[in-house]
């Protein structure tokens, strides 16, 4: 394994007796109440933007009904938000790659929150879509920081593992929205909705300002002072209180002097990150093509609107299972891990529409798909961070959130063109399966160009075996 030069905390210096390797600190001791705490902050940051994210697509048969629009018509509001979730993630990651993680992370819930609180009084289409996209900006900045953020706190043999777990907000927010929007929609209307979506976000952004750290990587990477990274580590553990001063030694090289997007488009990552991006933009396909139609389609063939709804919640519900694949990931080889991954959504997306009009099966092969594609899925973010050193992390994961959810964009329009065309049910799932396939190849060329032979696992041992001084 290639490693980088060190990084000194102070300006220009060199490592020093009593120098302290924060990746060594963050390996050689337990994971900490300080990290948990961390760890929670961006948990519930993606878990509100999963909520926000999906909220659409439960109120859109409220506003069919309402507004007494055709379904096609729906496909500019349903994919405004992620023209934003592009947009917010690609700028995003510069930014904090530039001013840091905590601040464009903060500012990121503010908009998101403020938008969607003020969606909830739309009257038209049109207001809806301009609010959604603005919604979307701060949606689309936020999750690729949030991921960041948590990776960087995170030891070595645990980083895919932890990552995982924290990115599962997103598909629980997702689904904790479809449960509520079934009970609020009935009581107080569509728009309660996204009242809770905006006021929720506004909250949690005060606790961020209050509690949350900058990342203490990105502090050492950018030459901040000695005593504001010792302020943040002592809170890890006393014994960073001795340290003189703080390297960092990376284990992705990197060209002296680039950062964020010099370093993801590079001749050393481009290809992988092409094939990140390819991967994830196929599985937003599938995902924003069922968690947007999904209630319409199954209403149409026949189901009830109410449990249309609460059968389509089961569908994100199923991507707590990115824990064990986040464990797997860190054990052997992740590329391989989430291709397996894919291939198995597309065999799974396929069968759901083959068993329409069998309601328990459909229920359990809803869960089922869910559960694999939002396990692959949502280990993307954690591939990408453990893909970049830390002067490109944020703008790496970010650039693939942001270019996937054109992917998410494709599967609204997707399923909107495949309705016009009169599909019948199981051809829309038919098609809708096919990306999970690409996907597959994807991430075993990303293997193939950037071979990956020793688990994430052994190579932290390695790397922690040595003291913190």
């Amino acid at each position: 394994m290639q490693t980088a030069s060190p990084i000194v905390a102070a300006r220009g210096g060199q490592p020093a007796s009593g120098a302290l390797d924060v990746q060594v600190f963050l390996n050689t001791h337990r994971f900490s109440g300080y990290q948990w705490l961390i760890f929670l902050l961006c948990f519930l940051v993606v878990l509100l933007d999963g909520f926000d994210t999906a909220a659409i697509g439960y109120i859109a048969p409220s506003l069919i009904g309402e507004w007494g629009v055709a379904k096609p018509a729906l496909a500019p509001v349903l994919s405004a938000a992620l023209f934003g979730l592009a947009a917010g993630a690609l700028s995003a990651g510069p930014l904090a790659d530039k001013f840091g993680r905590k601040l464009v992370l903060t500012v990121s819930v503010l908009v998101f929150g403020i938008a969607c609180a003020i969606s909830g009084y739309a009257t038209s289409l049109t207001e809806l879509t301009v609010l959604r996209f603005v919604t979307g900006l701060g949606l689309g900045a936020a999750m690729p920081n949030a991921v960041t953020l948590t990776s960087e706190y995170c030891p070595d043999r645990q980083r895919a593992m932890l990552t995982n777990a924290m990115f599962c907000g997103f598909p629980l927010g997702a689904a904790f929205g479809g449960f509520l929007a079934s009970w609020m929609i009935p009581h107080w209307g569509w728009r309660s909705v996204l009242h809770l979506g905006g006021a929720a976000p506004l909250v949690l952004a005060a606790l961020m300002l209050w509690l949350l750290p900058e990342s203490v990587r990105y502090l050492v990477a950018r030459g901040r002072p000695v005593e504001k990274v010792r302020r943040v580590l002592v809170r890890i553990s006393p014994q960073a209180a001795e340290a003189k001063s703080f390297v960092l030694s990376e284990a992705k090289p990197v060209s002296g002097g680039q950062t964020g997007l010099a370093v993801v488009l590079s001749k050393r990552y481009l290809l992988g990150s092409v094939m990140l991006w390819l991967a994830y933009f196929m599985g937003l396909v599938i995902f924003y093509a069922l968690i947007n139609w999904m209630p319409i389609l199954l209403k149409d063939a026949g189901m009830a609107p109410q449990k249309a709804t609460l059968v389509s919640a089961l569908f994100p519900l199923g991507g707590v299972g990115a824990v064990l694949f986040g464990w797997l990931m860190d054990r052997f080889n992740a590329n391989r891990i989430i291709a397996a991954g894919y291939a198995l959504t597309a065999a799974s997306i396929y069968l759901v529409g083959q068993v329409v009009g069998q309601d328990w099966l459909l229920v359990s092969m809803v869960f089922v798909a869910g559960a694999i594609m939002n396990t692959a899925q949502s280990s993307m973010p954690a591939l990408a961070a453990a893909f970049y050193p830390t002067q490109g992390r944020a703008t790496g994961v970010a650039w693939m959130l942001g270019i996937g959810r054109f992917g998410g964009i494709a599967g609204s329009f997707l399923v909107a063109e495949l309705a016009l065309r009169q599909l019948g049910f199981g051809q829309i799932f038919t098609v809708v399966a096919v990306p999970g396939l690409i996907a597959t190849v994807a991430l075993l060329i990303k293997q193939w160009a950037h071979p990956e032979s020793a688990s994430a696992a052994s190579a932290a041992e390695a790397r922690g075996s040595v003291p913190a001084h």
